[in-house]
């Protein structure tokens, strides 16, 4: 079994996302010691933003692309393959105004492929990712969750995996993380609570 593990919180050992998302890996590779895991962080390894270039660089044939073109395809079907071959995902997502980081964004507009992570079809759009399981390890310093604030953070993740086909999708959470000491140790200790009760 295959796990994709995603960080892109741009504050390192700071980042509560790292740290759960790492609890939450932890937990499920000693659940299942066979498990083969993948790790990238888009803080580190950013891919870039998604653009005319990058599409340009796919549409060119593989024999007259230049350099650059080579690096930014390549880039792309690692990111995509990838993600295919991942039977579990663990997506590290923090709230940075009101969304999620770009880097991460940048990595979904790789994987998110017509014809093959989702394809069109005379009654609508099909998701060709079913039987992956998806964490996202959401964090913010507000709290956001069910509310209008959160719908570009949890609920956009939770629509774009499902438009992939992905319904097994779980949420390990902590919000309200600016909100005094008291507060954000309250909800990394119930989040930390949640990872040891659901995937130990």
């Amino acid at each position: 079994m295959n796990l994709l593990h995603i960080d892109s919180s741009i504050l390192g050992d700071h980042s509560a996302s790292r740290a759960l998302g790492a609890k939450v890996v932890t937990a499920l590779k000693a659940a299942n010691p066979a498990l083969d895991v993948t790790y990238h962080d888009l803080a580190h390894d950013a891919l870039g933003h998604f653009s005319g270039a990058s599409l340009a660089a796919g549409a060119t044939p593989a024999e007259q692309r230049t350099a650059e073109q080579r690096a930014e395809t390549e880039r792309n079907a690692r990111a995509l393959q990838e993600f295919l071959a991942a039977d579990v995902l663990v997506l590290g997502a923090p709230m940075y105004n009101f969304t999620i980081p770009t880097q991460l964004k940048a990595w979904i507009d790789r994987i998110t492929v017509a014809g093959t992570t989702f394809r069109y079809t005379e009654s609508g759009p099909e998701g060709l990712c079913a039987g992956k399981k998806a964490i996202i390890v959401s964090t913010a310093g507000g709290i956001h969750a069910g509310k209008p604030t959160g719908i570009a953070h949890e609920d956009y993740l939770k629509l774009l995996l499902g438009f992939l086909g992905i319904t097994d999708i779980q949420i390990v959470r902590a919000e309200g993380l600016a909100y005094g000491d008291d507060a954000k140790g309250a909800a990394l200790a119930s989040a930390e609570r949640q990872i040891a009760e659901q995937y130990a």
